[in-house]
């Protein structure tokens, strides 16, 4: 999913955007803990009016991601480890469940698709390899990885044909897509055979959604997700290979 910035919304849908957007900047730390915001500035900063803001803000209070500080402000919550936790937890639940409705939903050429997605970052991890082997640089490469992998799980949500829990994953996710893409980029520059391999076990969802294996497609997506996200959010040096 792309991510908002503080900037220029346009769409219909101002207050889900809005809310992403609020949300994004609260993960990647452009809106720190303990920040104080007004529902005036965020609008300001968003090009919206005040009242789809008022919406969004109203949502991350009930996530736990903003504090009511006043009639017209909020500030930015500090997110304990238990906190994070928990957001983890409900985000692997969901990222399962979207599994089991693409093992019932999955069109032959969208399964098609998935597989194509993973031929091509099958050949980018050869390449990746053979140059950090002959220790060239390999962040050109990485960076398409990384996209080929986003439009893999896209690919999956899309087959799930579940907007509502589509959205409901898009709203706990523990870090938006920058962040993830960034901390991922950091492990890997520490270490690099972080979270190369871990492609059989995509192979795997994608042979169960063929097979229309609605519980084993959410144990692959369960482990893979709660293995991805434990890494990412351990600290850097006691990073491993996923």
């Amino acid at each position: 999913m792309a991510s908002e910035t503080l900037k220029g919304l346009t769409a219909d849908t101002l207050a889900d955007r809005a809310y992403r957007a609020i949300r994004d900047a609260v993960t990647t730390g452009e809106l720190r803990p303990g920040q104080k915001v007004t529902e005036r500035g965020l609008a300001e900063r968003l090009s919206v009016s005040p009242t789809p803001v008022r919406e969004a803000i109203r949502r991350l209070e009930q996530d736990g991601l903003l504090e009511r500080t006043g009639p017209r402000t909020v500030q930015v919550a500090a997110f304990g480890d238990a906190a994070i936790q928990d957001l983890a937890e409900v985000e692997v639940a969901l990222r399962g469940m979207v599994a089991r409705f693409a093992a019932r939903h999955a069109s032959p050429d969208r399964l098609d698709h998935l597989d194509a997605v993973l031929d091509e970052a099958d050949d980018l991890l050869i390449v990746i390899k053979q140059r950090q082997q002959s220790g060239q640089d390999v962040t050109r490469h990485l960076d398409r990885l990384l996209d080929a992998m986003q439009r893999f799980n896209e690919g999956v949500e899309s087959c799930a044909r579940n907007p509502v829990l589509v959205r409901l994953l898009g709203q706990t996710r523990v870090f938006s897509w920058p962040e993830r893409r960034a901390r991922l980029l950091e492990r890997i520059a520490g270490n690099d055979r972080f979270g190369l391999d871990r492609y059989g076990s995509h192979r795997a969802l994608v042979r169960a959604l063929r097979a229309g294996d609605s519980a084993a497609a959410e144990q692959l997506v369960i482990e893979d997700a709660r293995g991805g996200l434990g890494d990412l959010l351990a600290a850097p040096a006691e990073g491993t290979p996923a």
